[in-house]
This record gives structure tokens, sequence and C-alpha cells, in this order.
């Protein structure tokens, strides 16, 4: 039951709302302005710049913290990669060679800070896009392939200016870093690869297009909102 916890957590902390609350704290609903959503992206382009990064890096930490507490508190045979943290040691719940259950809860209790941030209960089961919470996890299970994701999305947004489509994009190819990730630590070959984060990462990547599906029409009507350069 103690192990449950962890989900709970994740979906708990995930929940919270610091969009919203960012913005109510400069007297504006941000609900009601731009998209509607009180993901990073809104904040950045109603409230200001400065509010946009700090509601980025509180919705990645959201990710980070309970698939880190996951990732260490989580253990199985053979797992070297994990225990990162030296004080949860004496915490943390073996589960033995139970490989492909430890990595599922471990990889669901992301999903779930995740869900908790696209499904919050504080504003009617509404939320982001879960673009900032993802990485947090991301940074957690896989911290070299979300520098590569990282890289695609600034390419993407480079050349066309649109942070819905190089989320998109970026989303769209993490199925392929996970499994590139297991190709190049020869894992693939053995069949010890990690497959519960490759089915988390098929589910977050087409969950996050679907998020976007507004900004699609968006873009294939030309309606799309463009961060261009500032003229000097």
């Amino acid at each position: 039951m103690t192990l449950w916890l962890l989900p709970i957590f994740a979906f708990l902390l995930g929940s919270i709302p610091f969009g919203l609350l960012i913005a109510k704290s400069k007297g504006i609903n941000i609900r009601e302005h731009g998209s509607g959503n009180i993901g990073a992206t809104n904040v950045l382009r109603i409230v200001g710049k400065k509010y946009g990064i700090t509601c980025f890096v509180l919705d990645f930490l959201k990710g980070l913290i309970p698939a880190l507490l996951a990732y260490n508190l989580i253990k199985y045979t053979d797992a070297s990669e994990t225990m990162t943290i030296g004080f949860l040691r004496e915490h943390a719940f073996d589960l033995g060679s139970e490989q492909f259950k430890a990595q599922s809860l471990q990889v669901f209790t992301g999903l779930c800070a995740i869900l908790g941030h696209n499904y919050s209960p504080w504003v009617n089961f509404k939320g982001g896009k879960g673009i900032a919470t993802s990485a947090g996890v991301l940074a957690a299970f896989m911290p070299f392939g979300l520098l590569i994701l990282t890289a695609i999305f600034i390419l993407t947004y480079k050349t066309t200016r649109y942070i819905s489509l190089a989320s998109m994009v970026a989303a769209g190819s993490l199925p392929l870093v996970v499994l590139y990730g297991s190709w190049s630590h020869s894992k693939l070959a053995d069949g010890t690869w990690n497959k519960p984060l490759f089915i988390f990462a098929v589910f977050i990547g087409l969950m996050a297009i679907w998020k976007h599906r507004s900004n699609i029409k968006n873009i294939l009507a030309g309606k799309e909102h463009k961060f261009t350069k500032k003229k000097d």
C-alpha cells in the first residue's frame, strides 16, 4: 500500500495549477486570455517572460520530483542505474527479480504527475498540455534523451517560430529516442530494454499531440501565434 503512495503523491503534486496561480497573482485569469491554457507558454505570452519561465520551472519540478523519488525508491535485481540518491536507500522498495513490475511502477508514477497537470481536479479536470512536466519526468528517467529532445525542440522552433509545433515534433520523436537509447546501450538485442518506458513514451507523445489539436487547426489555418524576434 505504501508503494502506491508514490503515484498518488505524483498526481497531487502535478495537479497544482502554477500557471493559474502565477497569473492570478498579477490579477489575470489566464483561462480567459490567449489560448486559455494554464501552461508556461500562455503565461509567457500573456503575463510576461519572467512569469512564463517561473511557471515552466515549477511545472518541470512537478514531474522531476516524483519521478526521481520513484526512480530511487523502487529497485529491482541488477538495476545498477537505480539508487542514485544515497539517503533514500533505507526506504527503498526492493521488488527483487520483478524488473517489469518495478519499471512499470516507476514510469506510472511519472505518468501520474503528467496526468495531474493535464487534468487537474482544481480546475475542473482541465490543465496544461504537459510539455514542461513531461520534461521533468524525462530528466529523471532519461536525461541524455531529454537533451536530444531539447535539441529537436530548439531546431524546430528556430525554423518555424511555433512553440506548439516544436513541442509536438519533440513529443512525436520521444519513442524513437527511447528506442535509440536502448539500442545504443545494447539492451534491445538481449531483451533487457525498458519496455514500460517505451509504452510510456508512446502514450505521452500521443497525448501531447492530442492536447495540441487546437494548435494544429490554427497552424493549418495560418492563425497560430508566432514568437518572432523583436526588432531593435
